[in-house]
């Protein structure tokens, strides 16, 4: 299936380089992939992994195992922001 997988902030460095300027990439995906099983392949470090999103909704971290995405689904990924 496909999704829309997007990261933000500094988190955009783990993308293709192609696609960097975007902030996304569409992915084929296996039918029931979680969370954590999309962003494995990208080596995102855990603790840069702060605000997760699916079509706008929050996904708290003890759901991110298990919570599995749908077709067209937009993952979007955010780091922890510091404000000054």
């Amino acid at each position: 299936m496909k999704i829309t997988f997007k990261l933000f902030a500094s988190l955009t460095d783990y993308l293709p380089a192609a696609v960097r300027t975007s902030n996304q990439v569409e992915l084929e995906v296996a039918d029931g992939a979680t969370i954590l099983q999309i962003i494995a392949p990208f080596s995102l470090p855990e603790k840069m992994v702060h605000l997760v999103l699916i079509n706008g909704k929050y996904i708290a971290p003890e759901d991110r195992a298990t919570h599995a995405l749908q077709p067209d689904d937009v993952l979007a990924i955010w780091p922890p922001i510091a404000g000054g």
